[in-house]
């Protein structure tokens, strides 16, 4: 069996990696350290995961104990397409490198440039950036990359994705030409194989796995749910509560940062530990919330695809999909935040019958069937829309009066949702009979609505009144405003309000 002692790496990283505890590399580990050490250009392929991470950490680490860095000349360069990924890899540095005297620069947005400018005018070793603020720096003529001598492009794939691609180019032709590069990806689409053939010379190509595929450690279940909002929250709440046996924490994942928002009220107001992850957060805030999760403060993390990419927090023992990933290799990704480092984990996805499109694509990237649980969508209940409809109430022309809430939802939703809580006036009920709760509550206020609508019959009453003495008032006050009313006979050119300058003789 391989071990760390048989990578060619330094005692002094060999002695990092034993006290955080590893003894035996992972495949993507033992199969790309020896040729990064030999400075060869390195393509590696690997579900997320298997620890590509320290695939380019631990050989760098070893390369940059001789020599010394220069101001505003980094000797190496990390290239992270998020900020939670560039932040984690400086983490590792950290902890692989604490034998070590190496200046590590951190180069993301939501951080002031200064505080950034001063760690680049001390030097760095190993400069960590994502492409949008790394070429901010050197706009402003804070970098010089001519001393450059290792590039790492991580997560090429997500760098597609979020449409990088130009910004690395632009890099690479800025970066000295005899640079050794490390390649990694999870994924290898075409456009990816290309980028590979541009910036990487004769490279090792190191893939411990077929390019899409799940980990064989986590387990996959499908999970059937109506196509309404509420129906989904209900379904979730339900999964949630059969699987609290096992359930140590949670990654909760929706297609939209709006969604996000609004899956996190929800379950707060249903008291459940949770907290909230999305691009729109402030740096500070989204660092504060992934820690705080890590450190086990929070039970449940509702994020949406900016979480689902290479993060490493080892220990997640379930993953659930709200929302069927609209890509299908996003959905490789999220399941990937469990069943890491030989844990086993659990991900379930919800369904509804619009989602089978998307499934489908799933089922053929993985290239594996994916177990139901409770049931498939054909024992799905349908919904009862001729219940609904009166307590929606149509209006004279037949539109729905179902009109929105400021936060984009029904009121009709909010109230289906809202209907799991325990009722003041209805405290017999139970949170799993929520679609029937709300027709409980509207008859409990009824007669209030009643006291209500009189009390707005007499006030109108009272207010025509008023308004018939001010009539008069505002037609006066109209025929004064408006003198070009029908009933009026009209001016002809300024009428009798001739300007006085007009009056003046012209002098010839």
């Amino acid at each position: 069996m391989t071990t760390f002692a048989d990578l060619g790496l330094s005692p002094k990283v060999l002695a990092a990696v034993e006290t955080a505890g590893y003894t035996t590399p992972t495949p993507i580990q033992a199969g790309a350290i020896p040729h990064a050490l030999e400075r060869k250009d390195v393509l590696g392929i690997a579900q997320t995961g298997t620890g590509k991470t320290a695939s380019f950490v631990l050989p760098m680490l070893t390369l940059l104990e001789k020599g010394r860095a220069r101001a505003r000349m980094p000797r190496t360069l990390i290239l992270e397409p998020t900020r939670e990924l560039a932040a984690q890899v400086e983490e590792n540095f950290v902890k692989y490198g604490k034998n070590h005297r190496l200046n590590v620069a951190l180069l993301i947005g939501g951080v002031s440039f200064e505080e950034q400018e001063r760690k680049l005018e001390r030097g760095a070793d190993v400069l960590i950036a994502t492409p949008g603020r790394m070429l901010d720096h050197f706009e402003r003529g804070k970098l010089l990359l001519t001393g450059v001598e290792i590039l790492v492009i991580d997560e090429a794939d997500r760098m597609l994705d979020m449409g990088f691609i130009p910004d690395i180019e632009r890099i690479c032709k800025l970066i000295p030409f005899t640079r050794q590069t490390l390649f990694f990806s999870a994924t290898m689409p075409p456009e990816i194989t290309k980028l590979t053939e541009q910036f990487l010379h004769s490279p090792i190509r190191i893939e411990v796995e077929k390019a899409v595929t799940t980990a064989k450690t986590v387990t996959q279940r499908l999970v059937k749910s109506g196509k309404k909002d509420w129906e989904k929250r209900a379904a979730l709440r339900d999964l949630i509560r059969a699987e609290s046996d096992g359930l140590k924490n949670a990654i909760i994942f929706c297609n939209r940062k709006k969604d996000v928002s609004e899956l996190f009220r929800s379950l707060v107001k249903h008291d459940f530990d949770a907290g909230a992850l999305h691009g729109d957060m402030d740096q500070r805030a989204r660092m504060a919330m992934l820690a705080s999760f890590k450190e086990g403060k929070l039970k449940f993390l509702v994020a949406s695809d900016v979480a689902a990419r290479g993060l490493d927090i080892p220990d997640v023992s379930h993953v659930f999909n709200f929302d069927v990933p609209i890509h299908s290799e996003d959905y490789v990704h999220r399941i990937g935040r469990t069943g890491r480092a030989g844990r086993s984990g659990k991900a379930f996805t919800l369904v509804t019958p619009a989602d089978a499109k998307y499934l489908a694509s799933i089922v053929k990237l993985i290239g594996n069937d994916i177990e139901w649980f409770g049931g498939d969508l054909s024992t799905l209940a349908p919904s009862d829309d001729t219940e609904e409809a009166p307590r929606r109430g149509r209006s004279a022309r037949g539109k729905s009066s179902d009109r929105k809430t400021p936060g984009g939802r029904s009121r009709q939703a909010s109230r289906q949702d809202d209907a799991a809580l325990p009722q003041v006036d209805a405290p017999g009920l139970s949170e799993d009979e929520a679609p029937h709760q709300a027709e409980v509550v509207q008859r409990a206020e009824k007669p209030k609505r009643e006291t209500i609508k009189k009390s707005n019959v007499e006030r109108r009453g009272k207010s025509q009144q008023d308004q018939g003495a001010s009539q008069d008032h505002r037609q006066d006050h109209r025929k004064r405003d408006h003198r070009d009313r029908d009933d009026e006979p009209a001016p002809v050119g300024f009428g009798d309000d001739i300007p006085a300058f007009m009056l003046i003789d012209a002098k010839i």
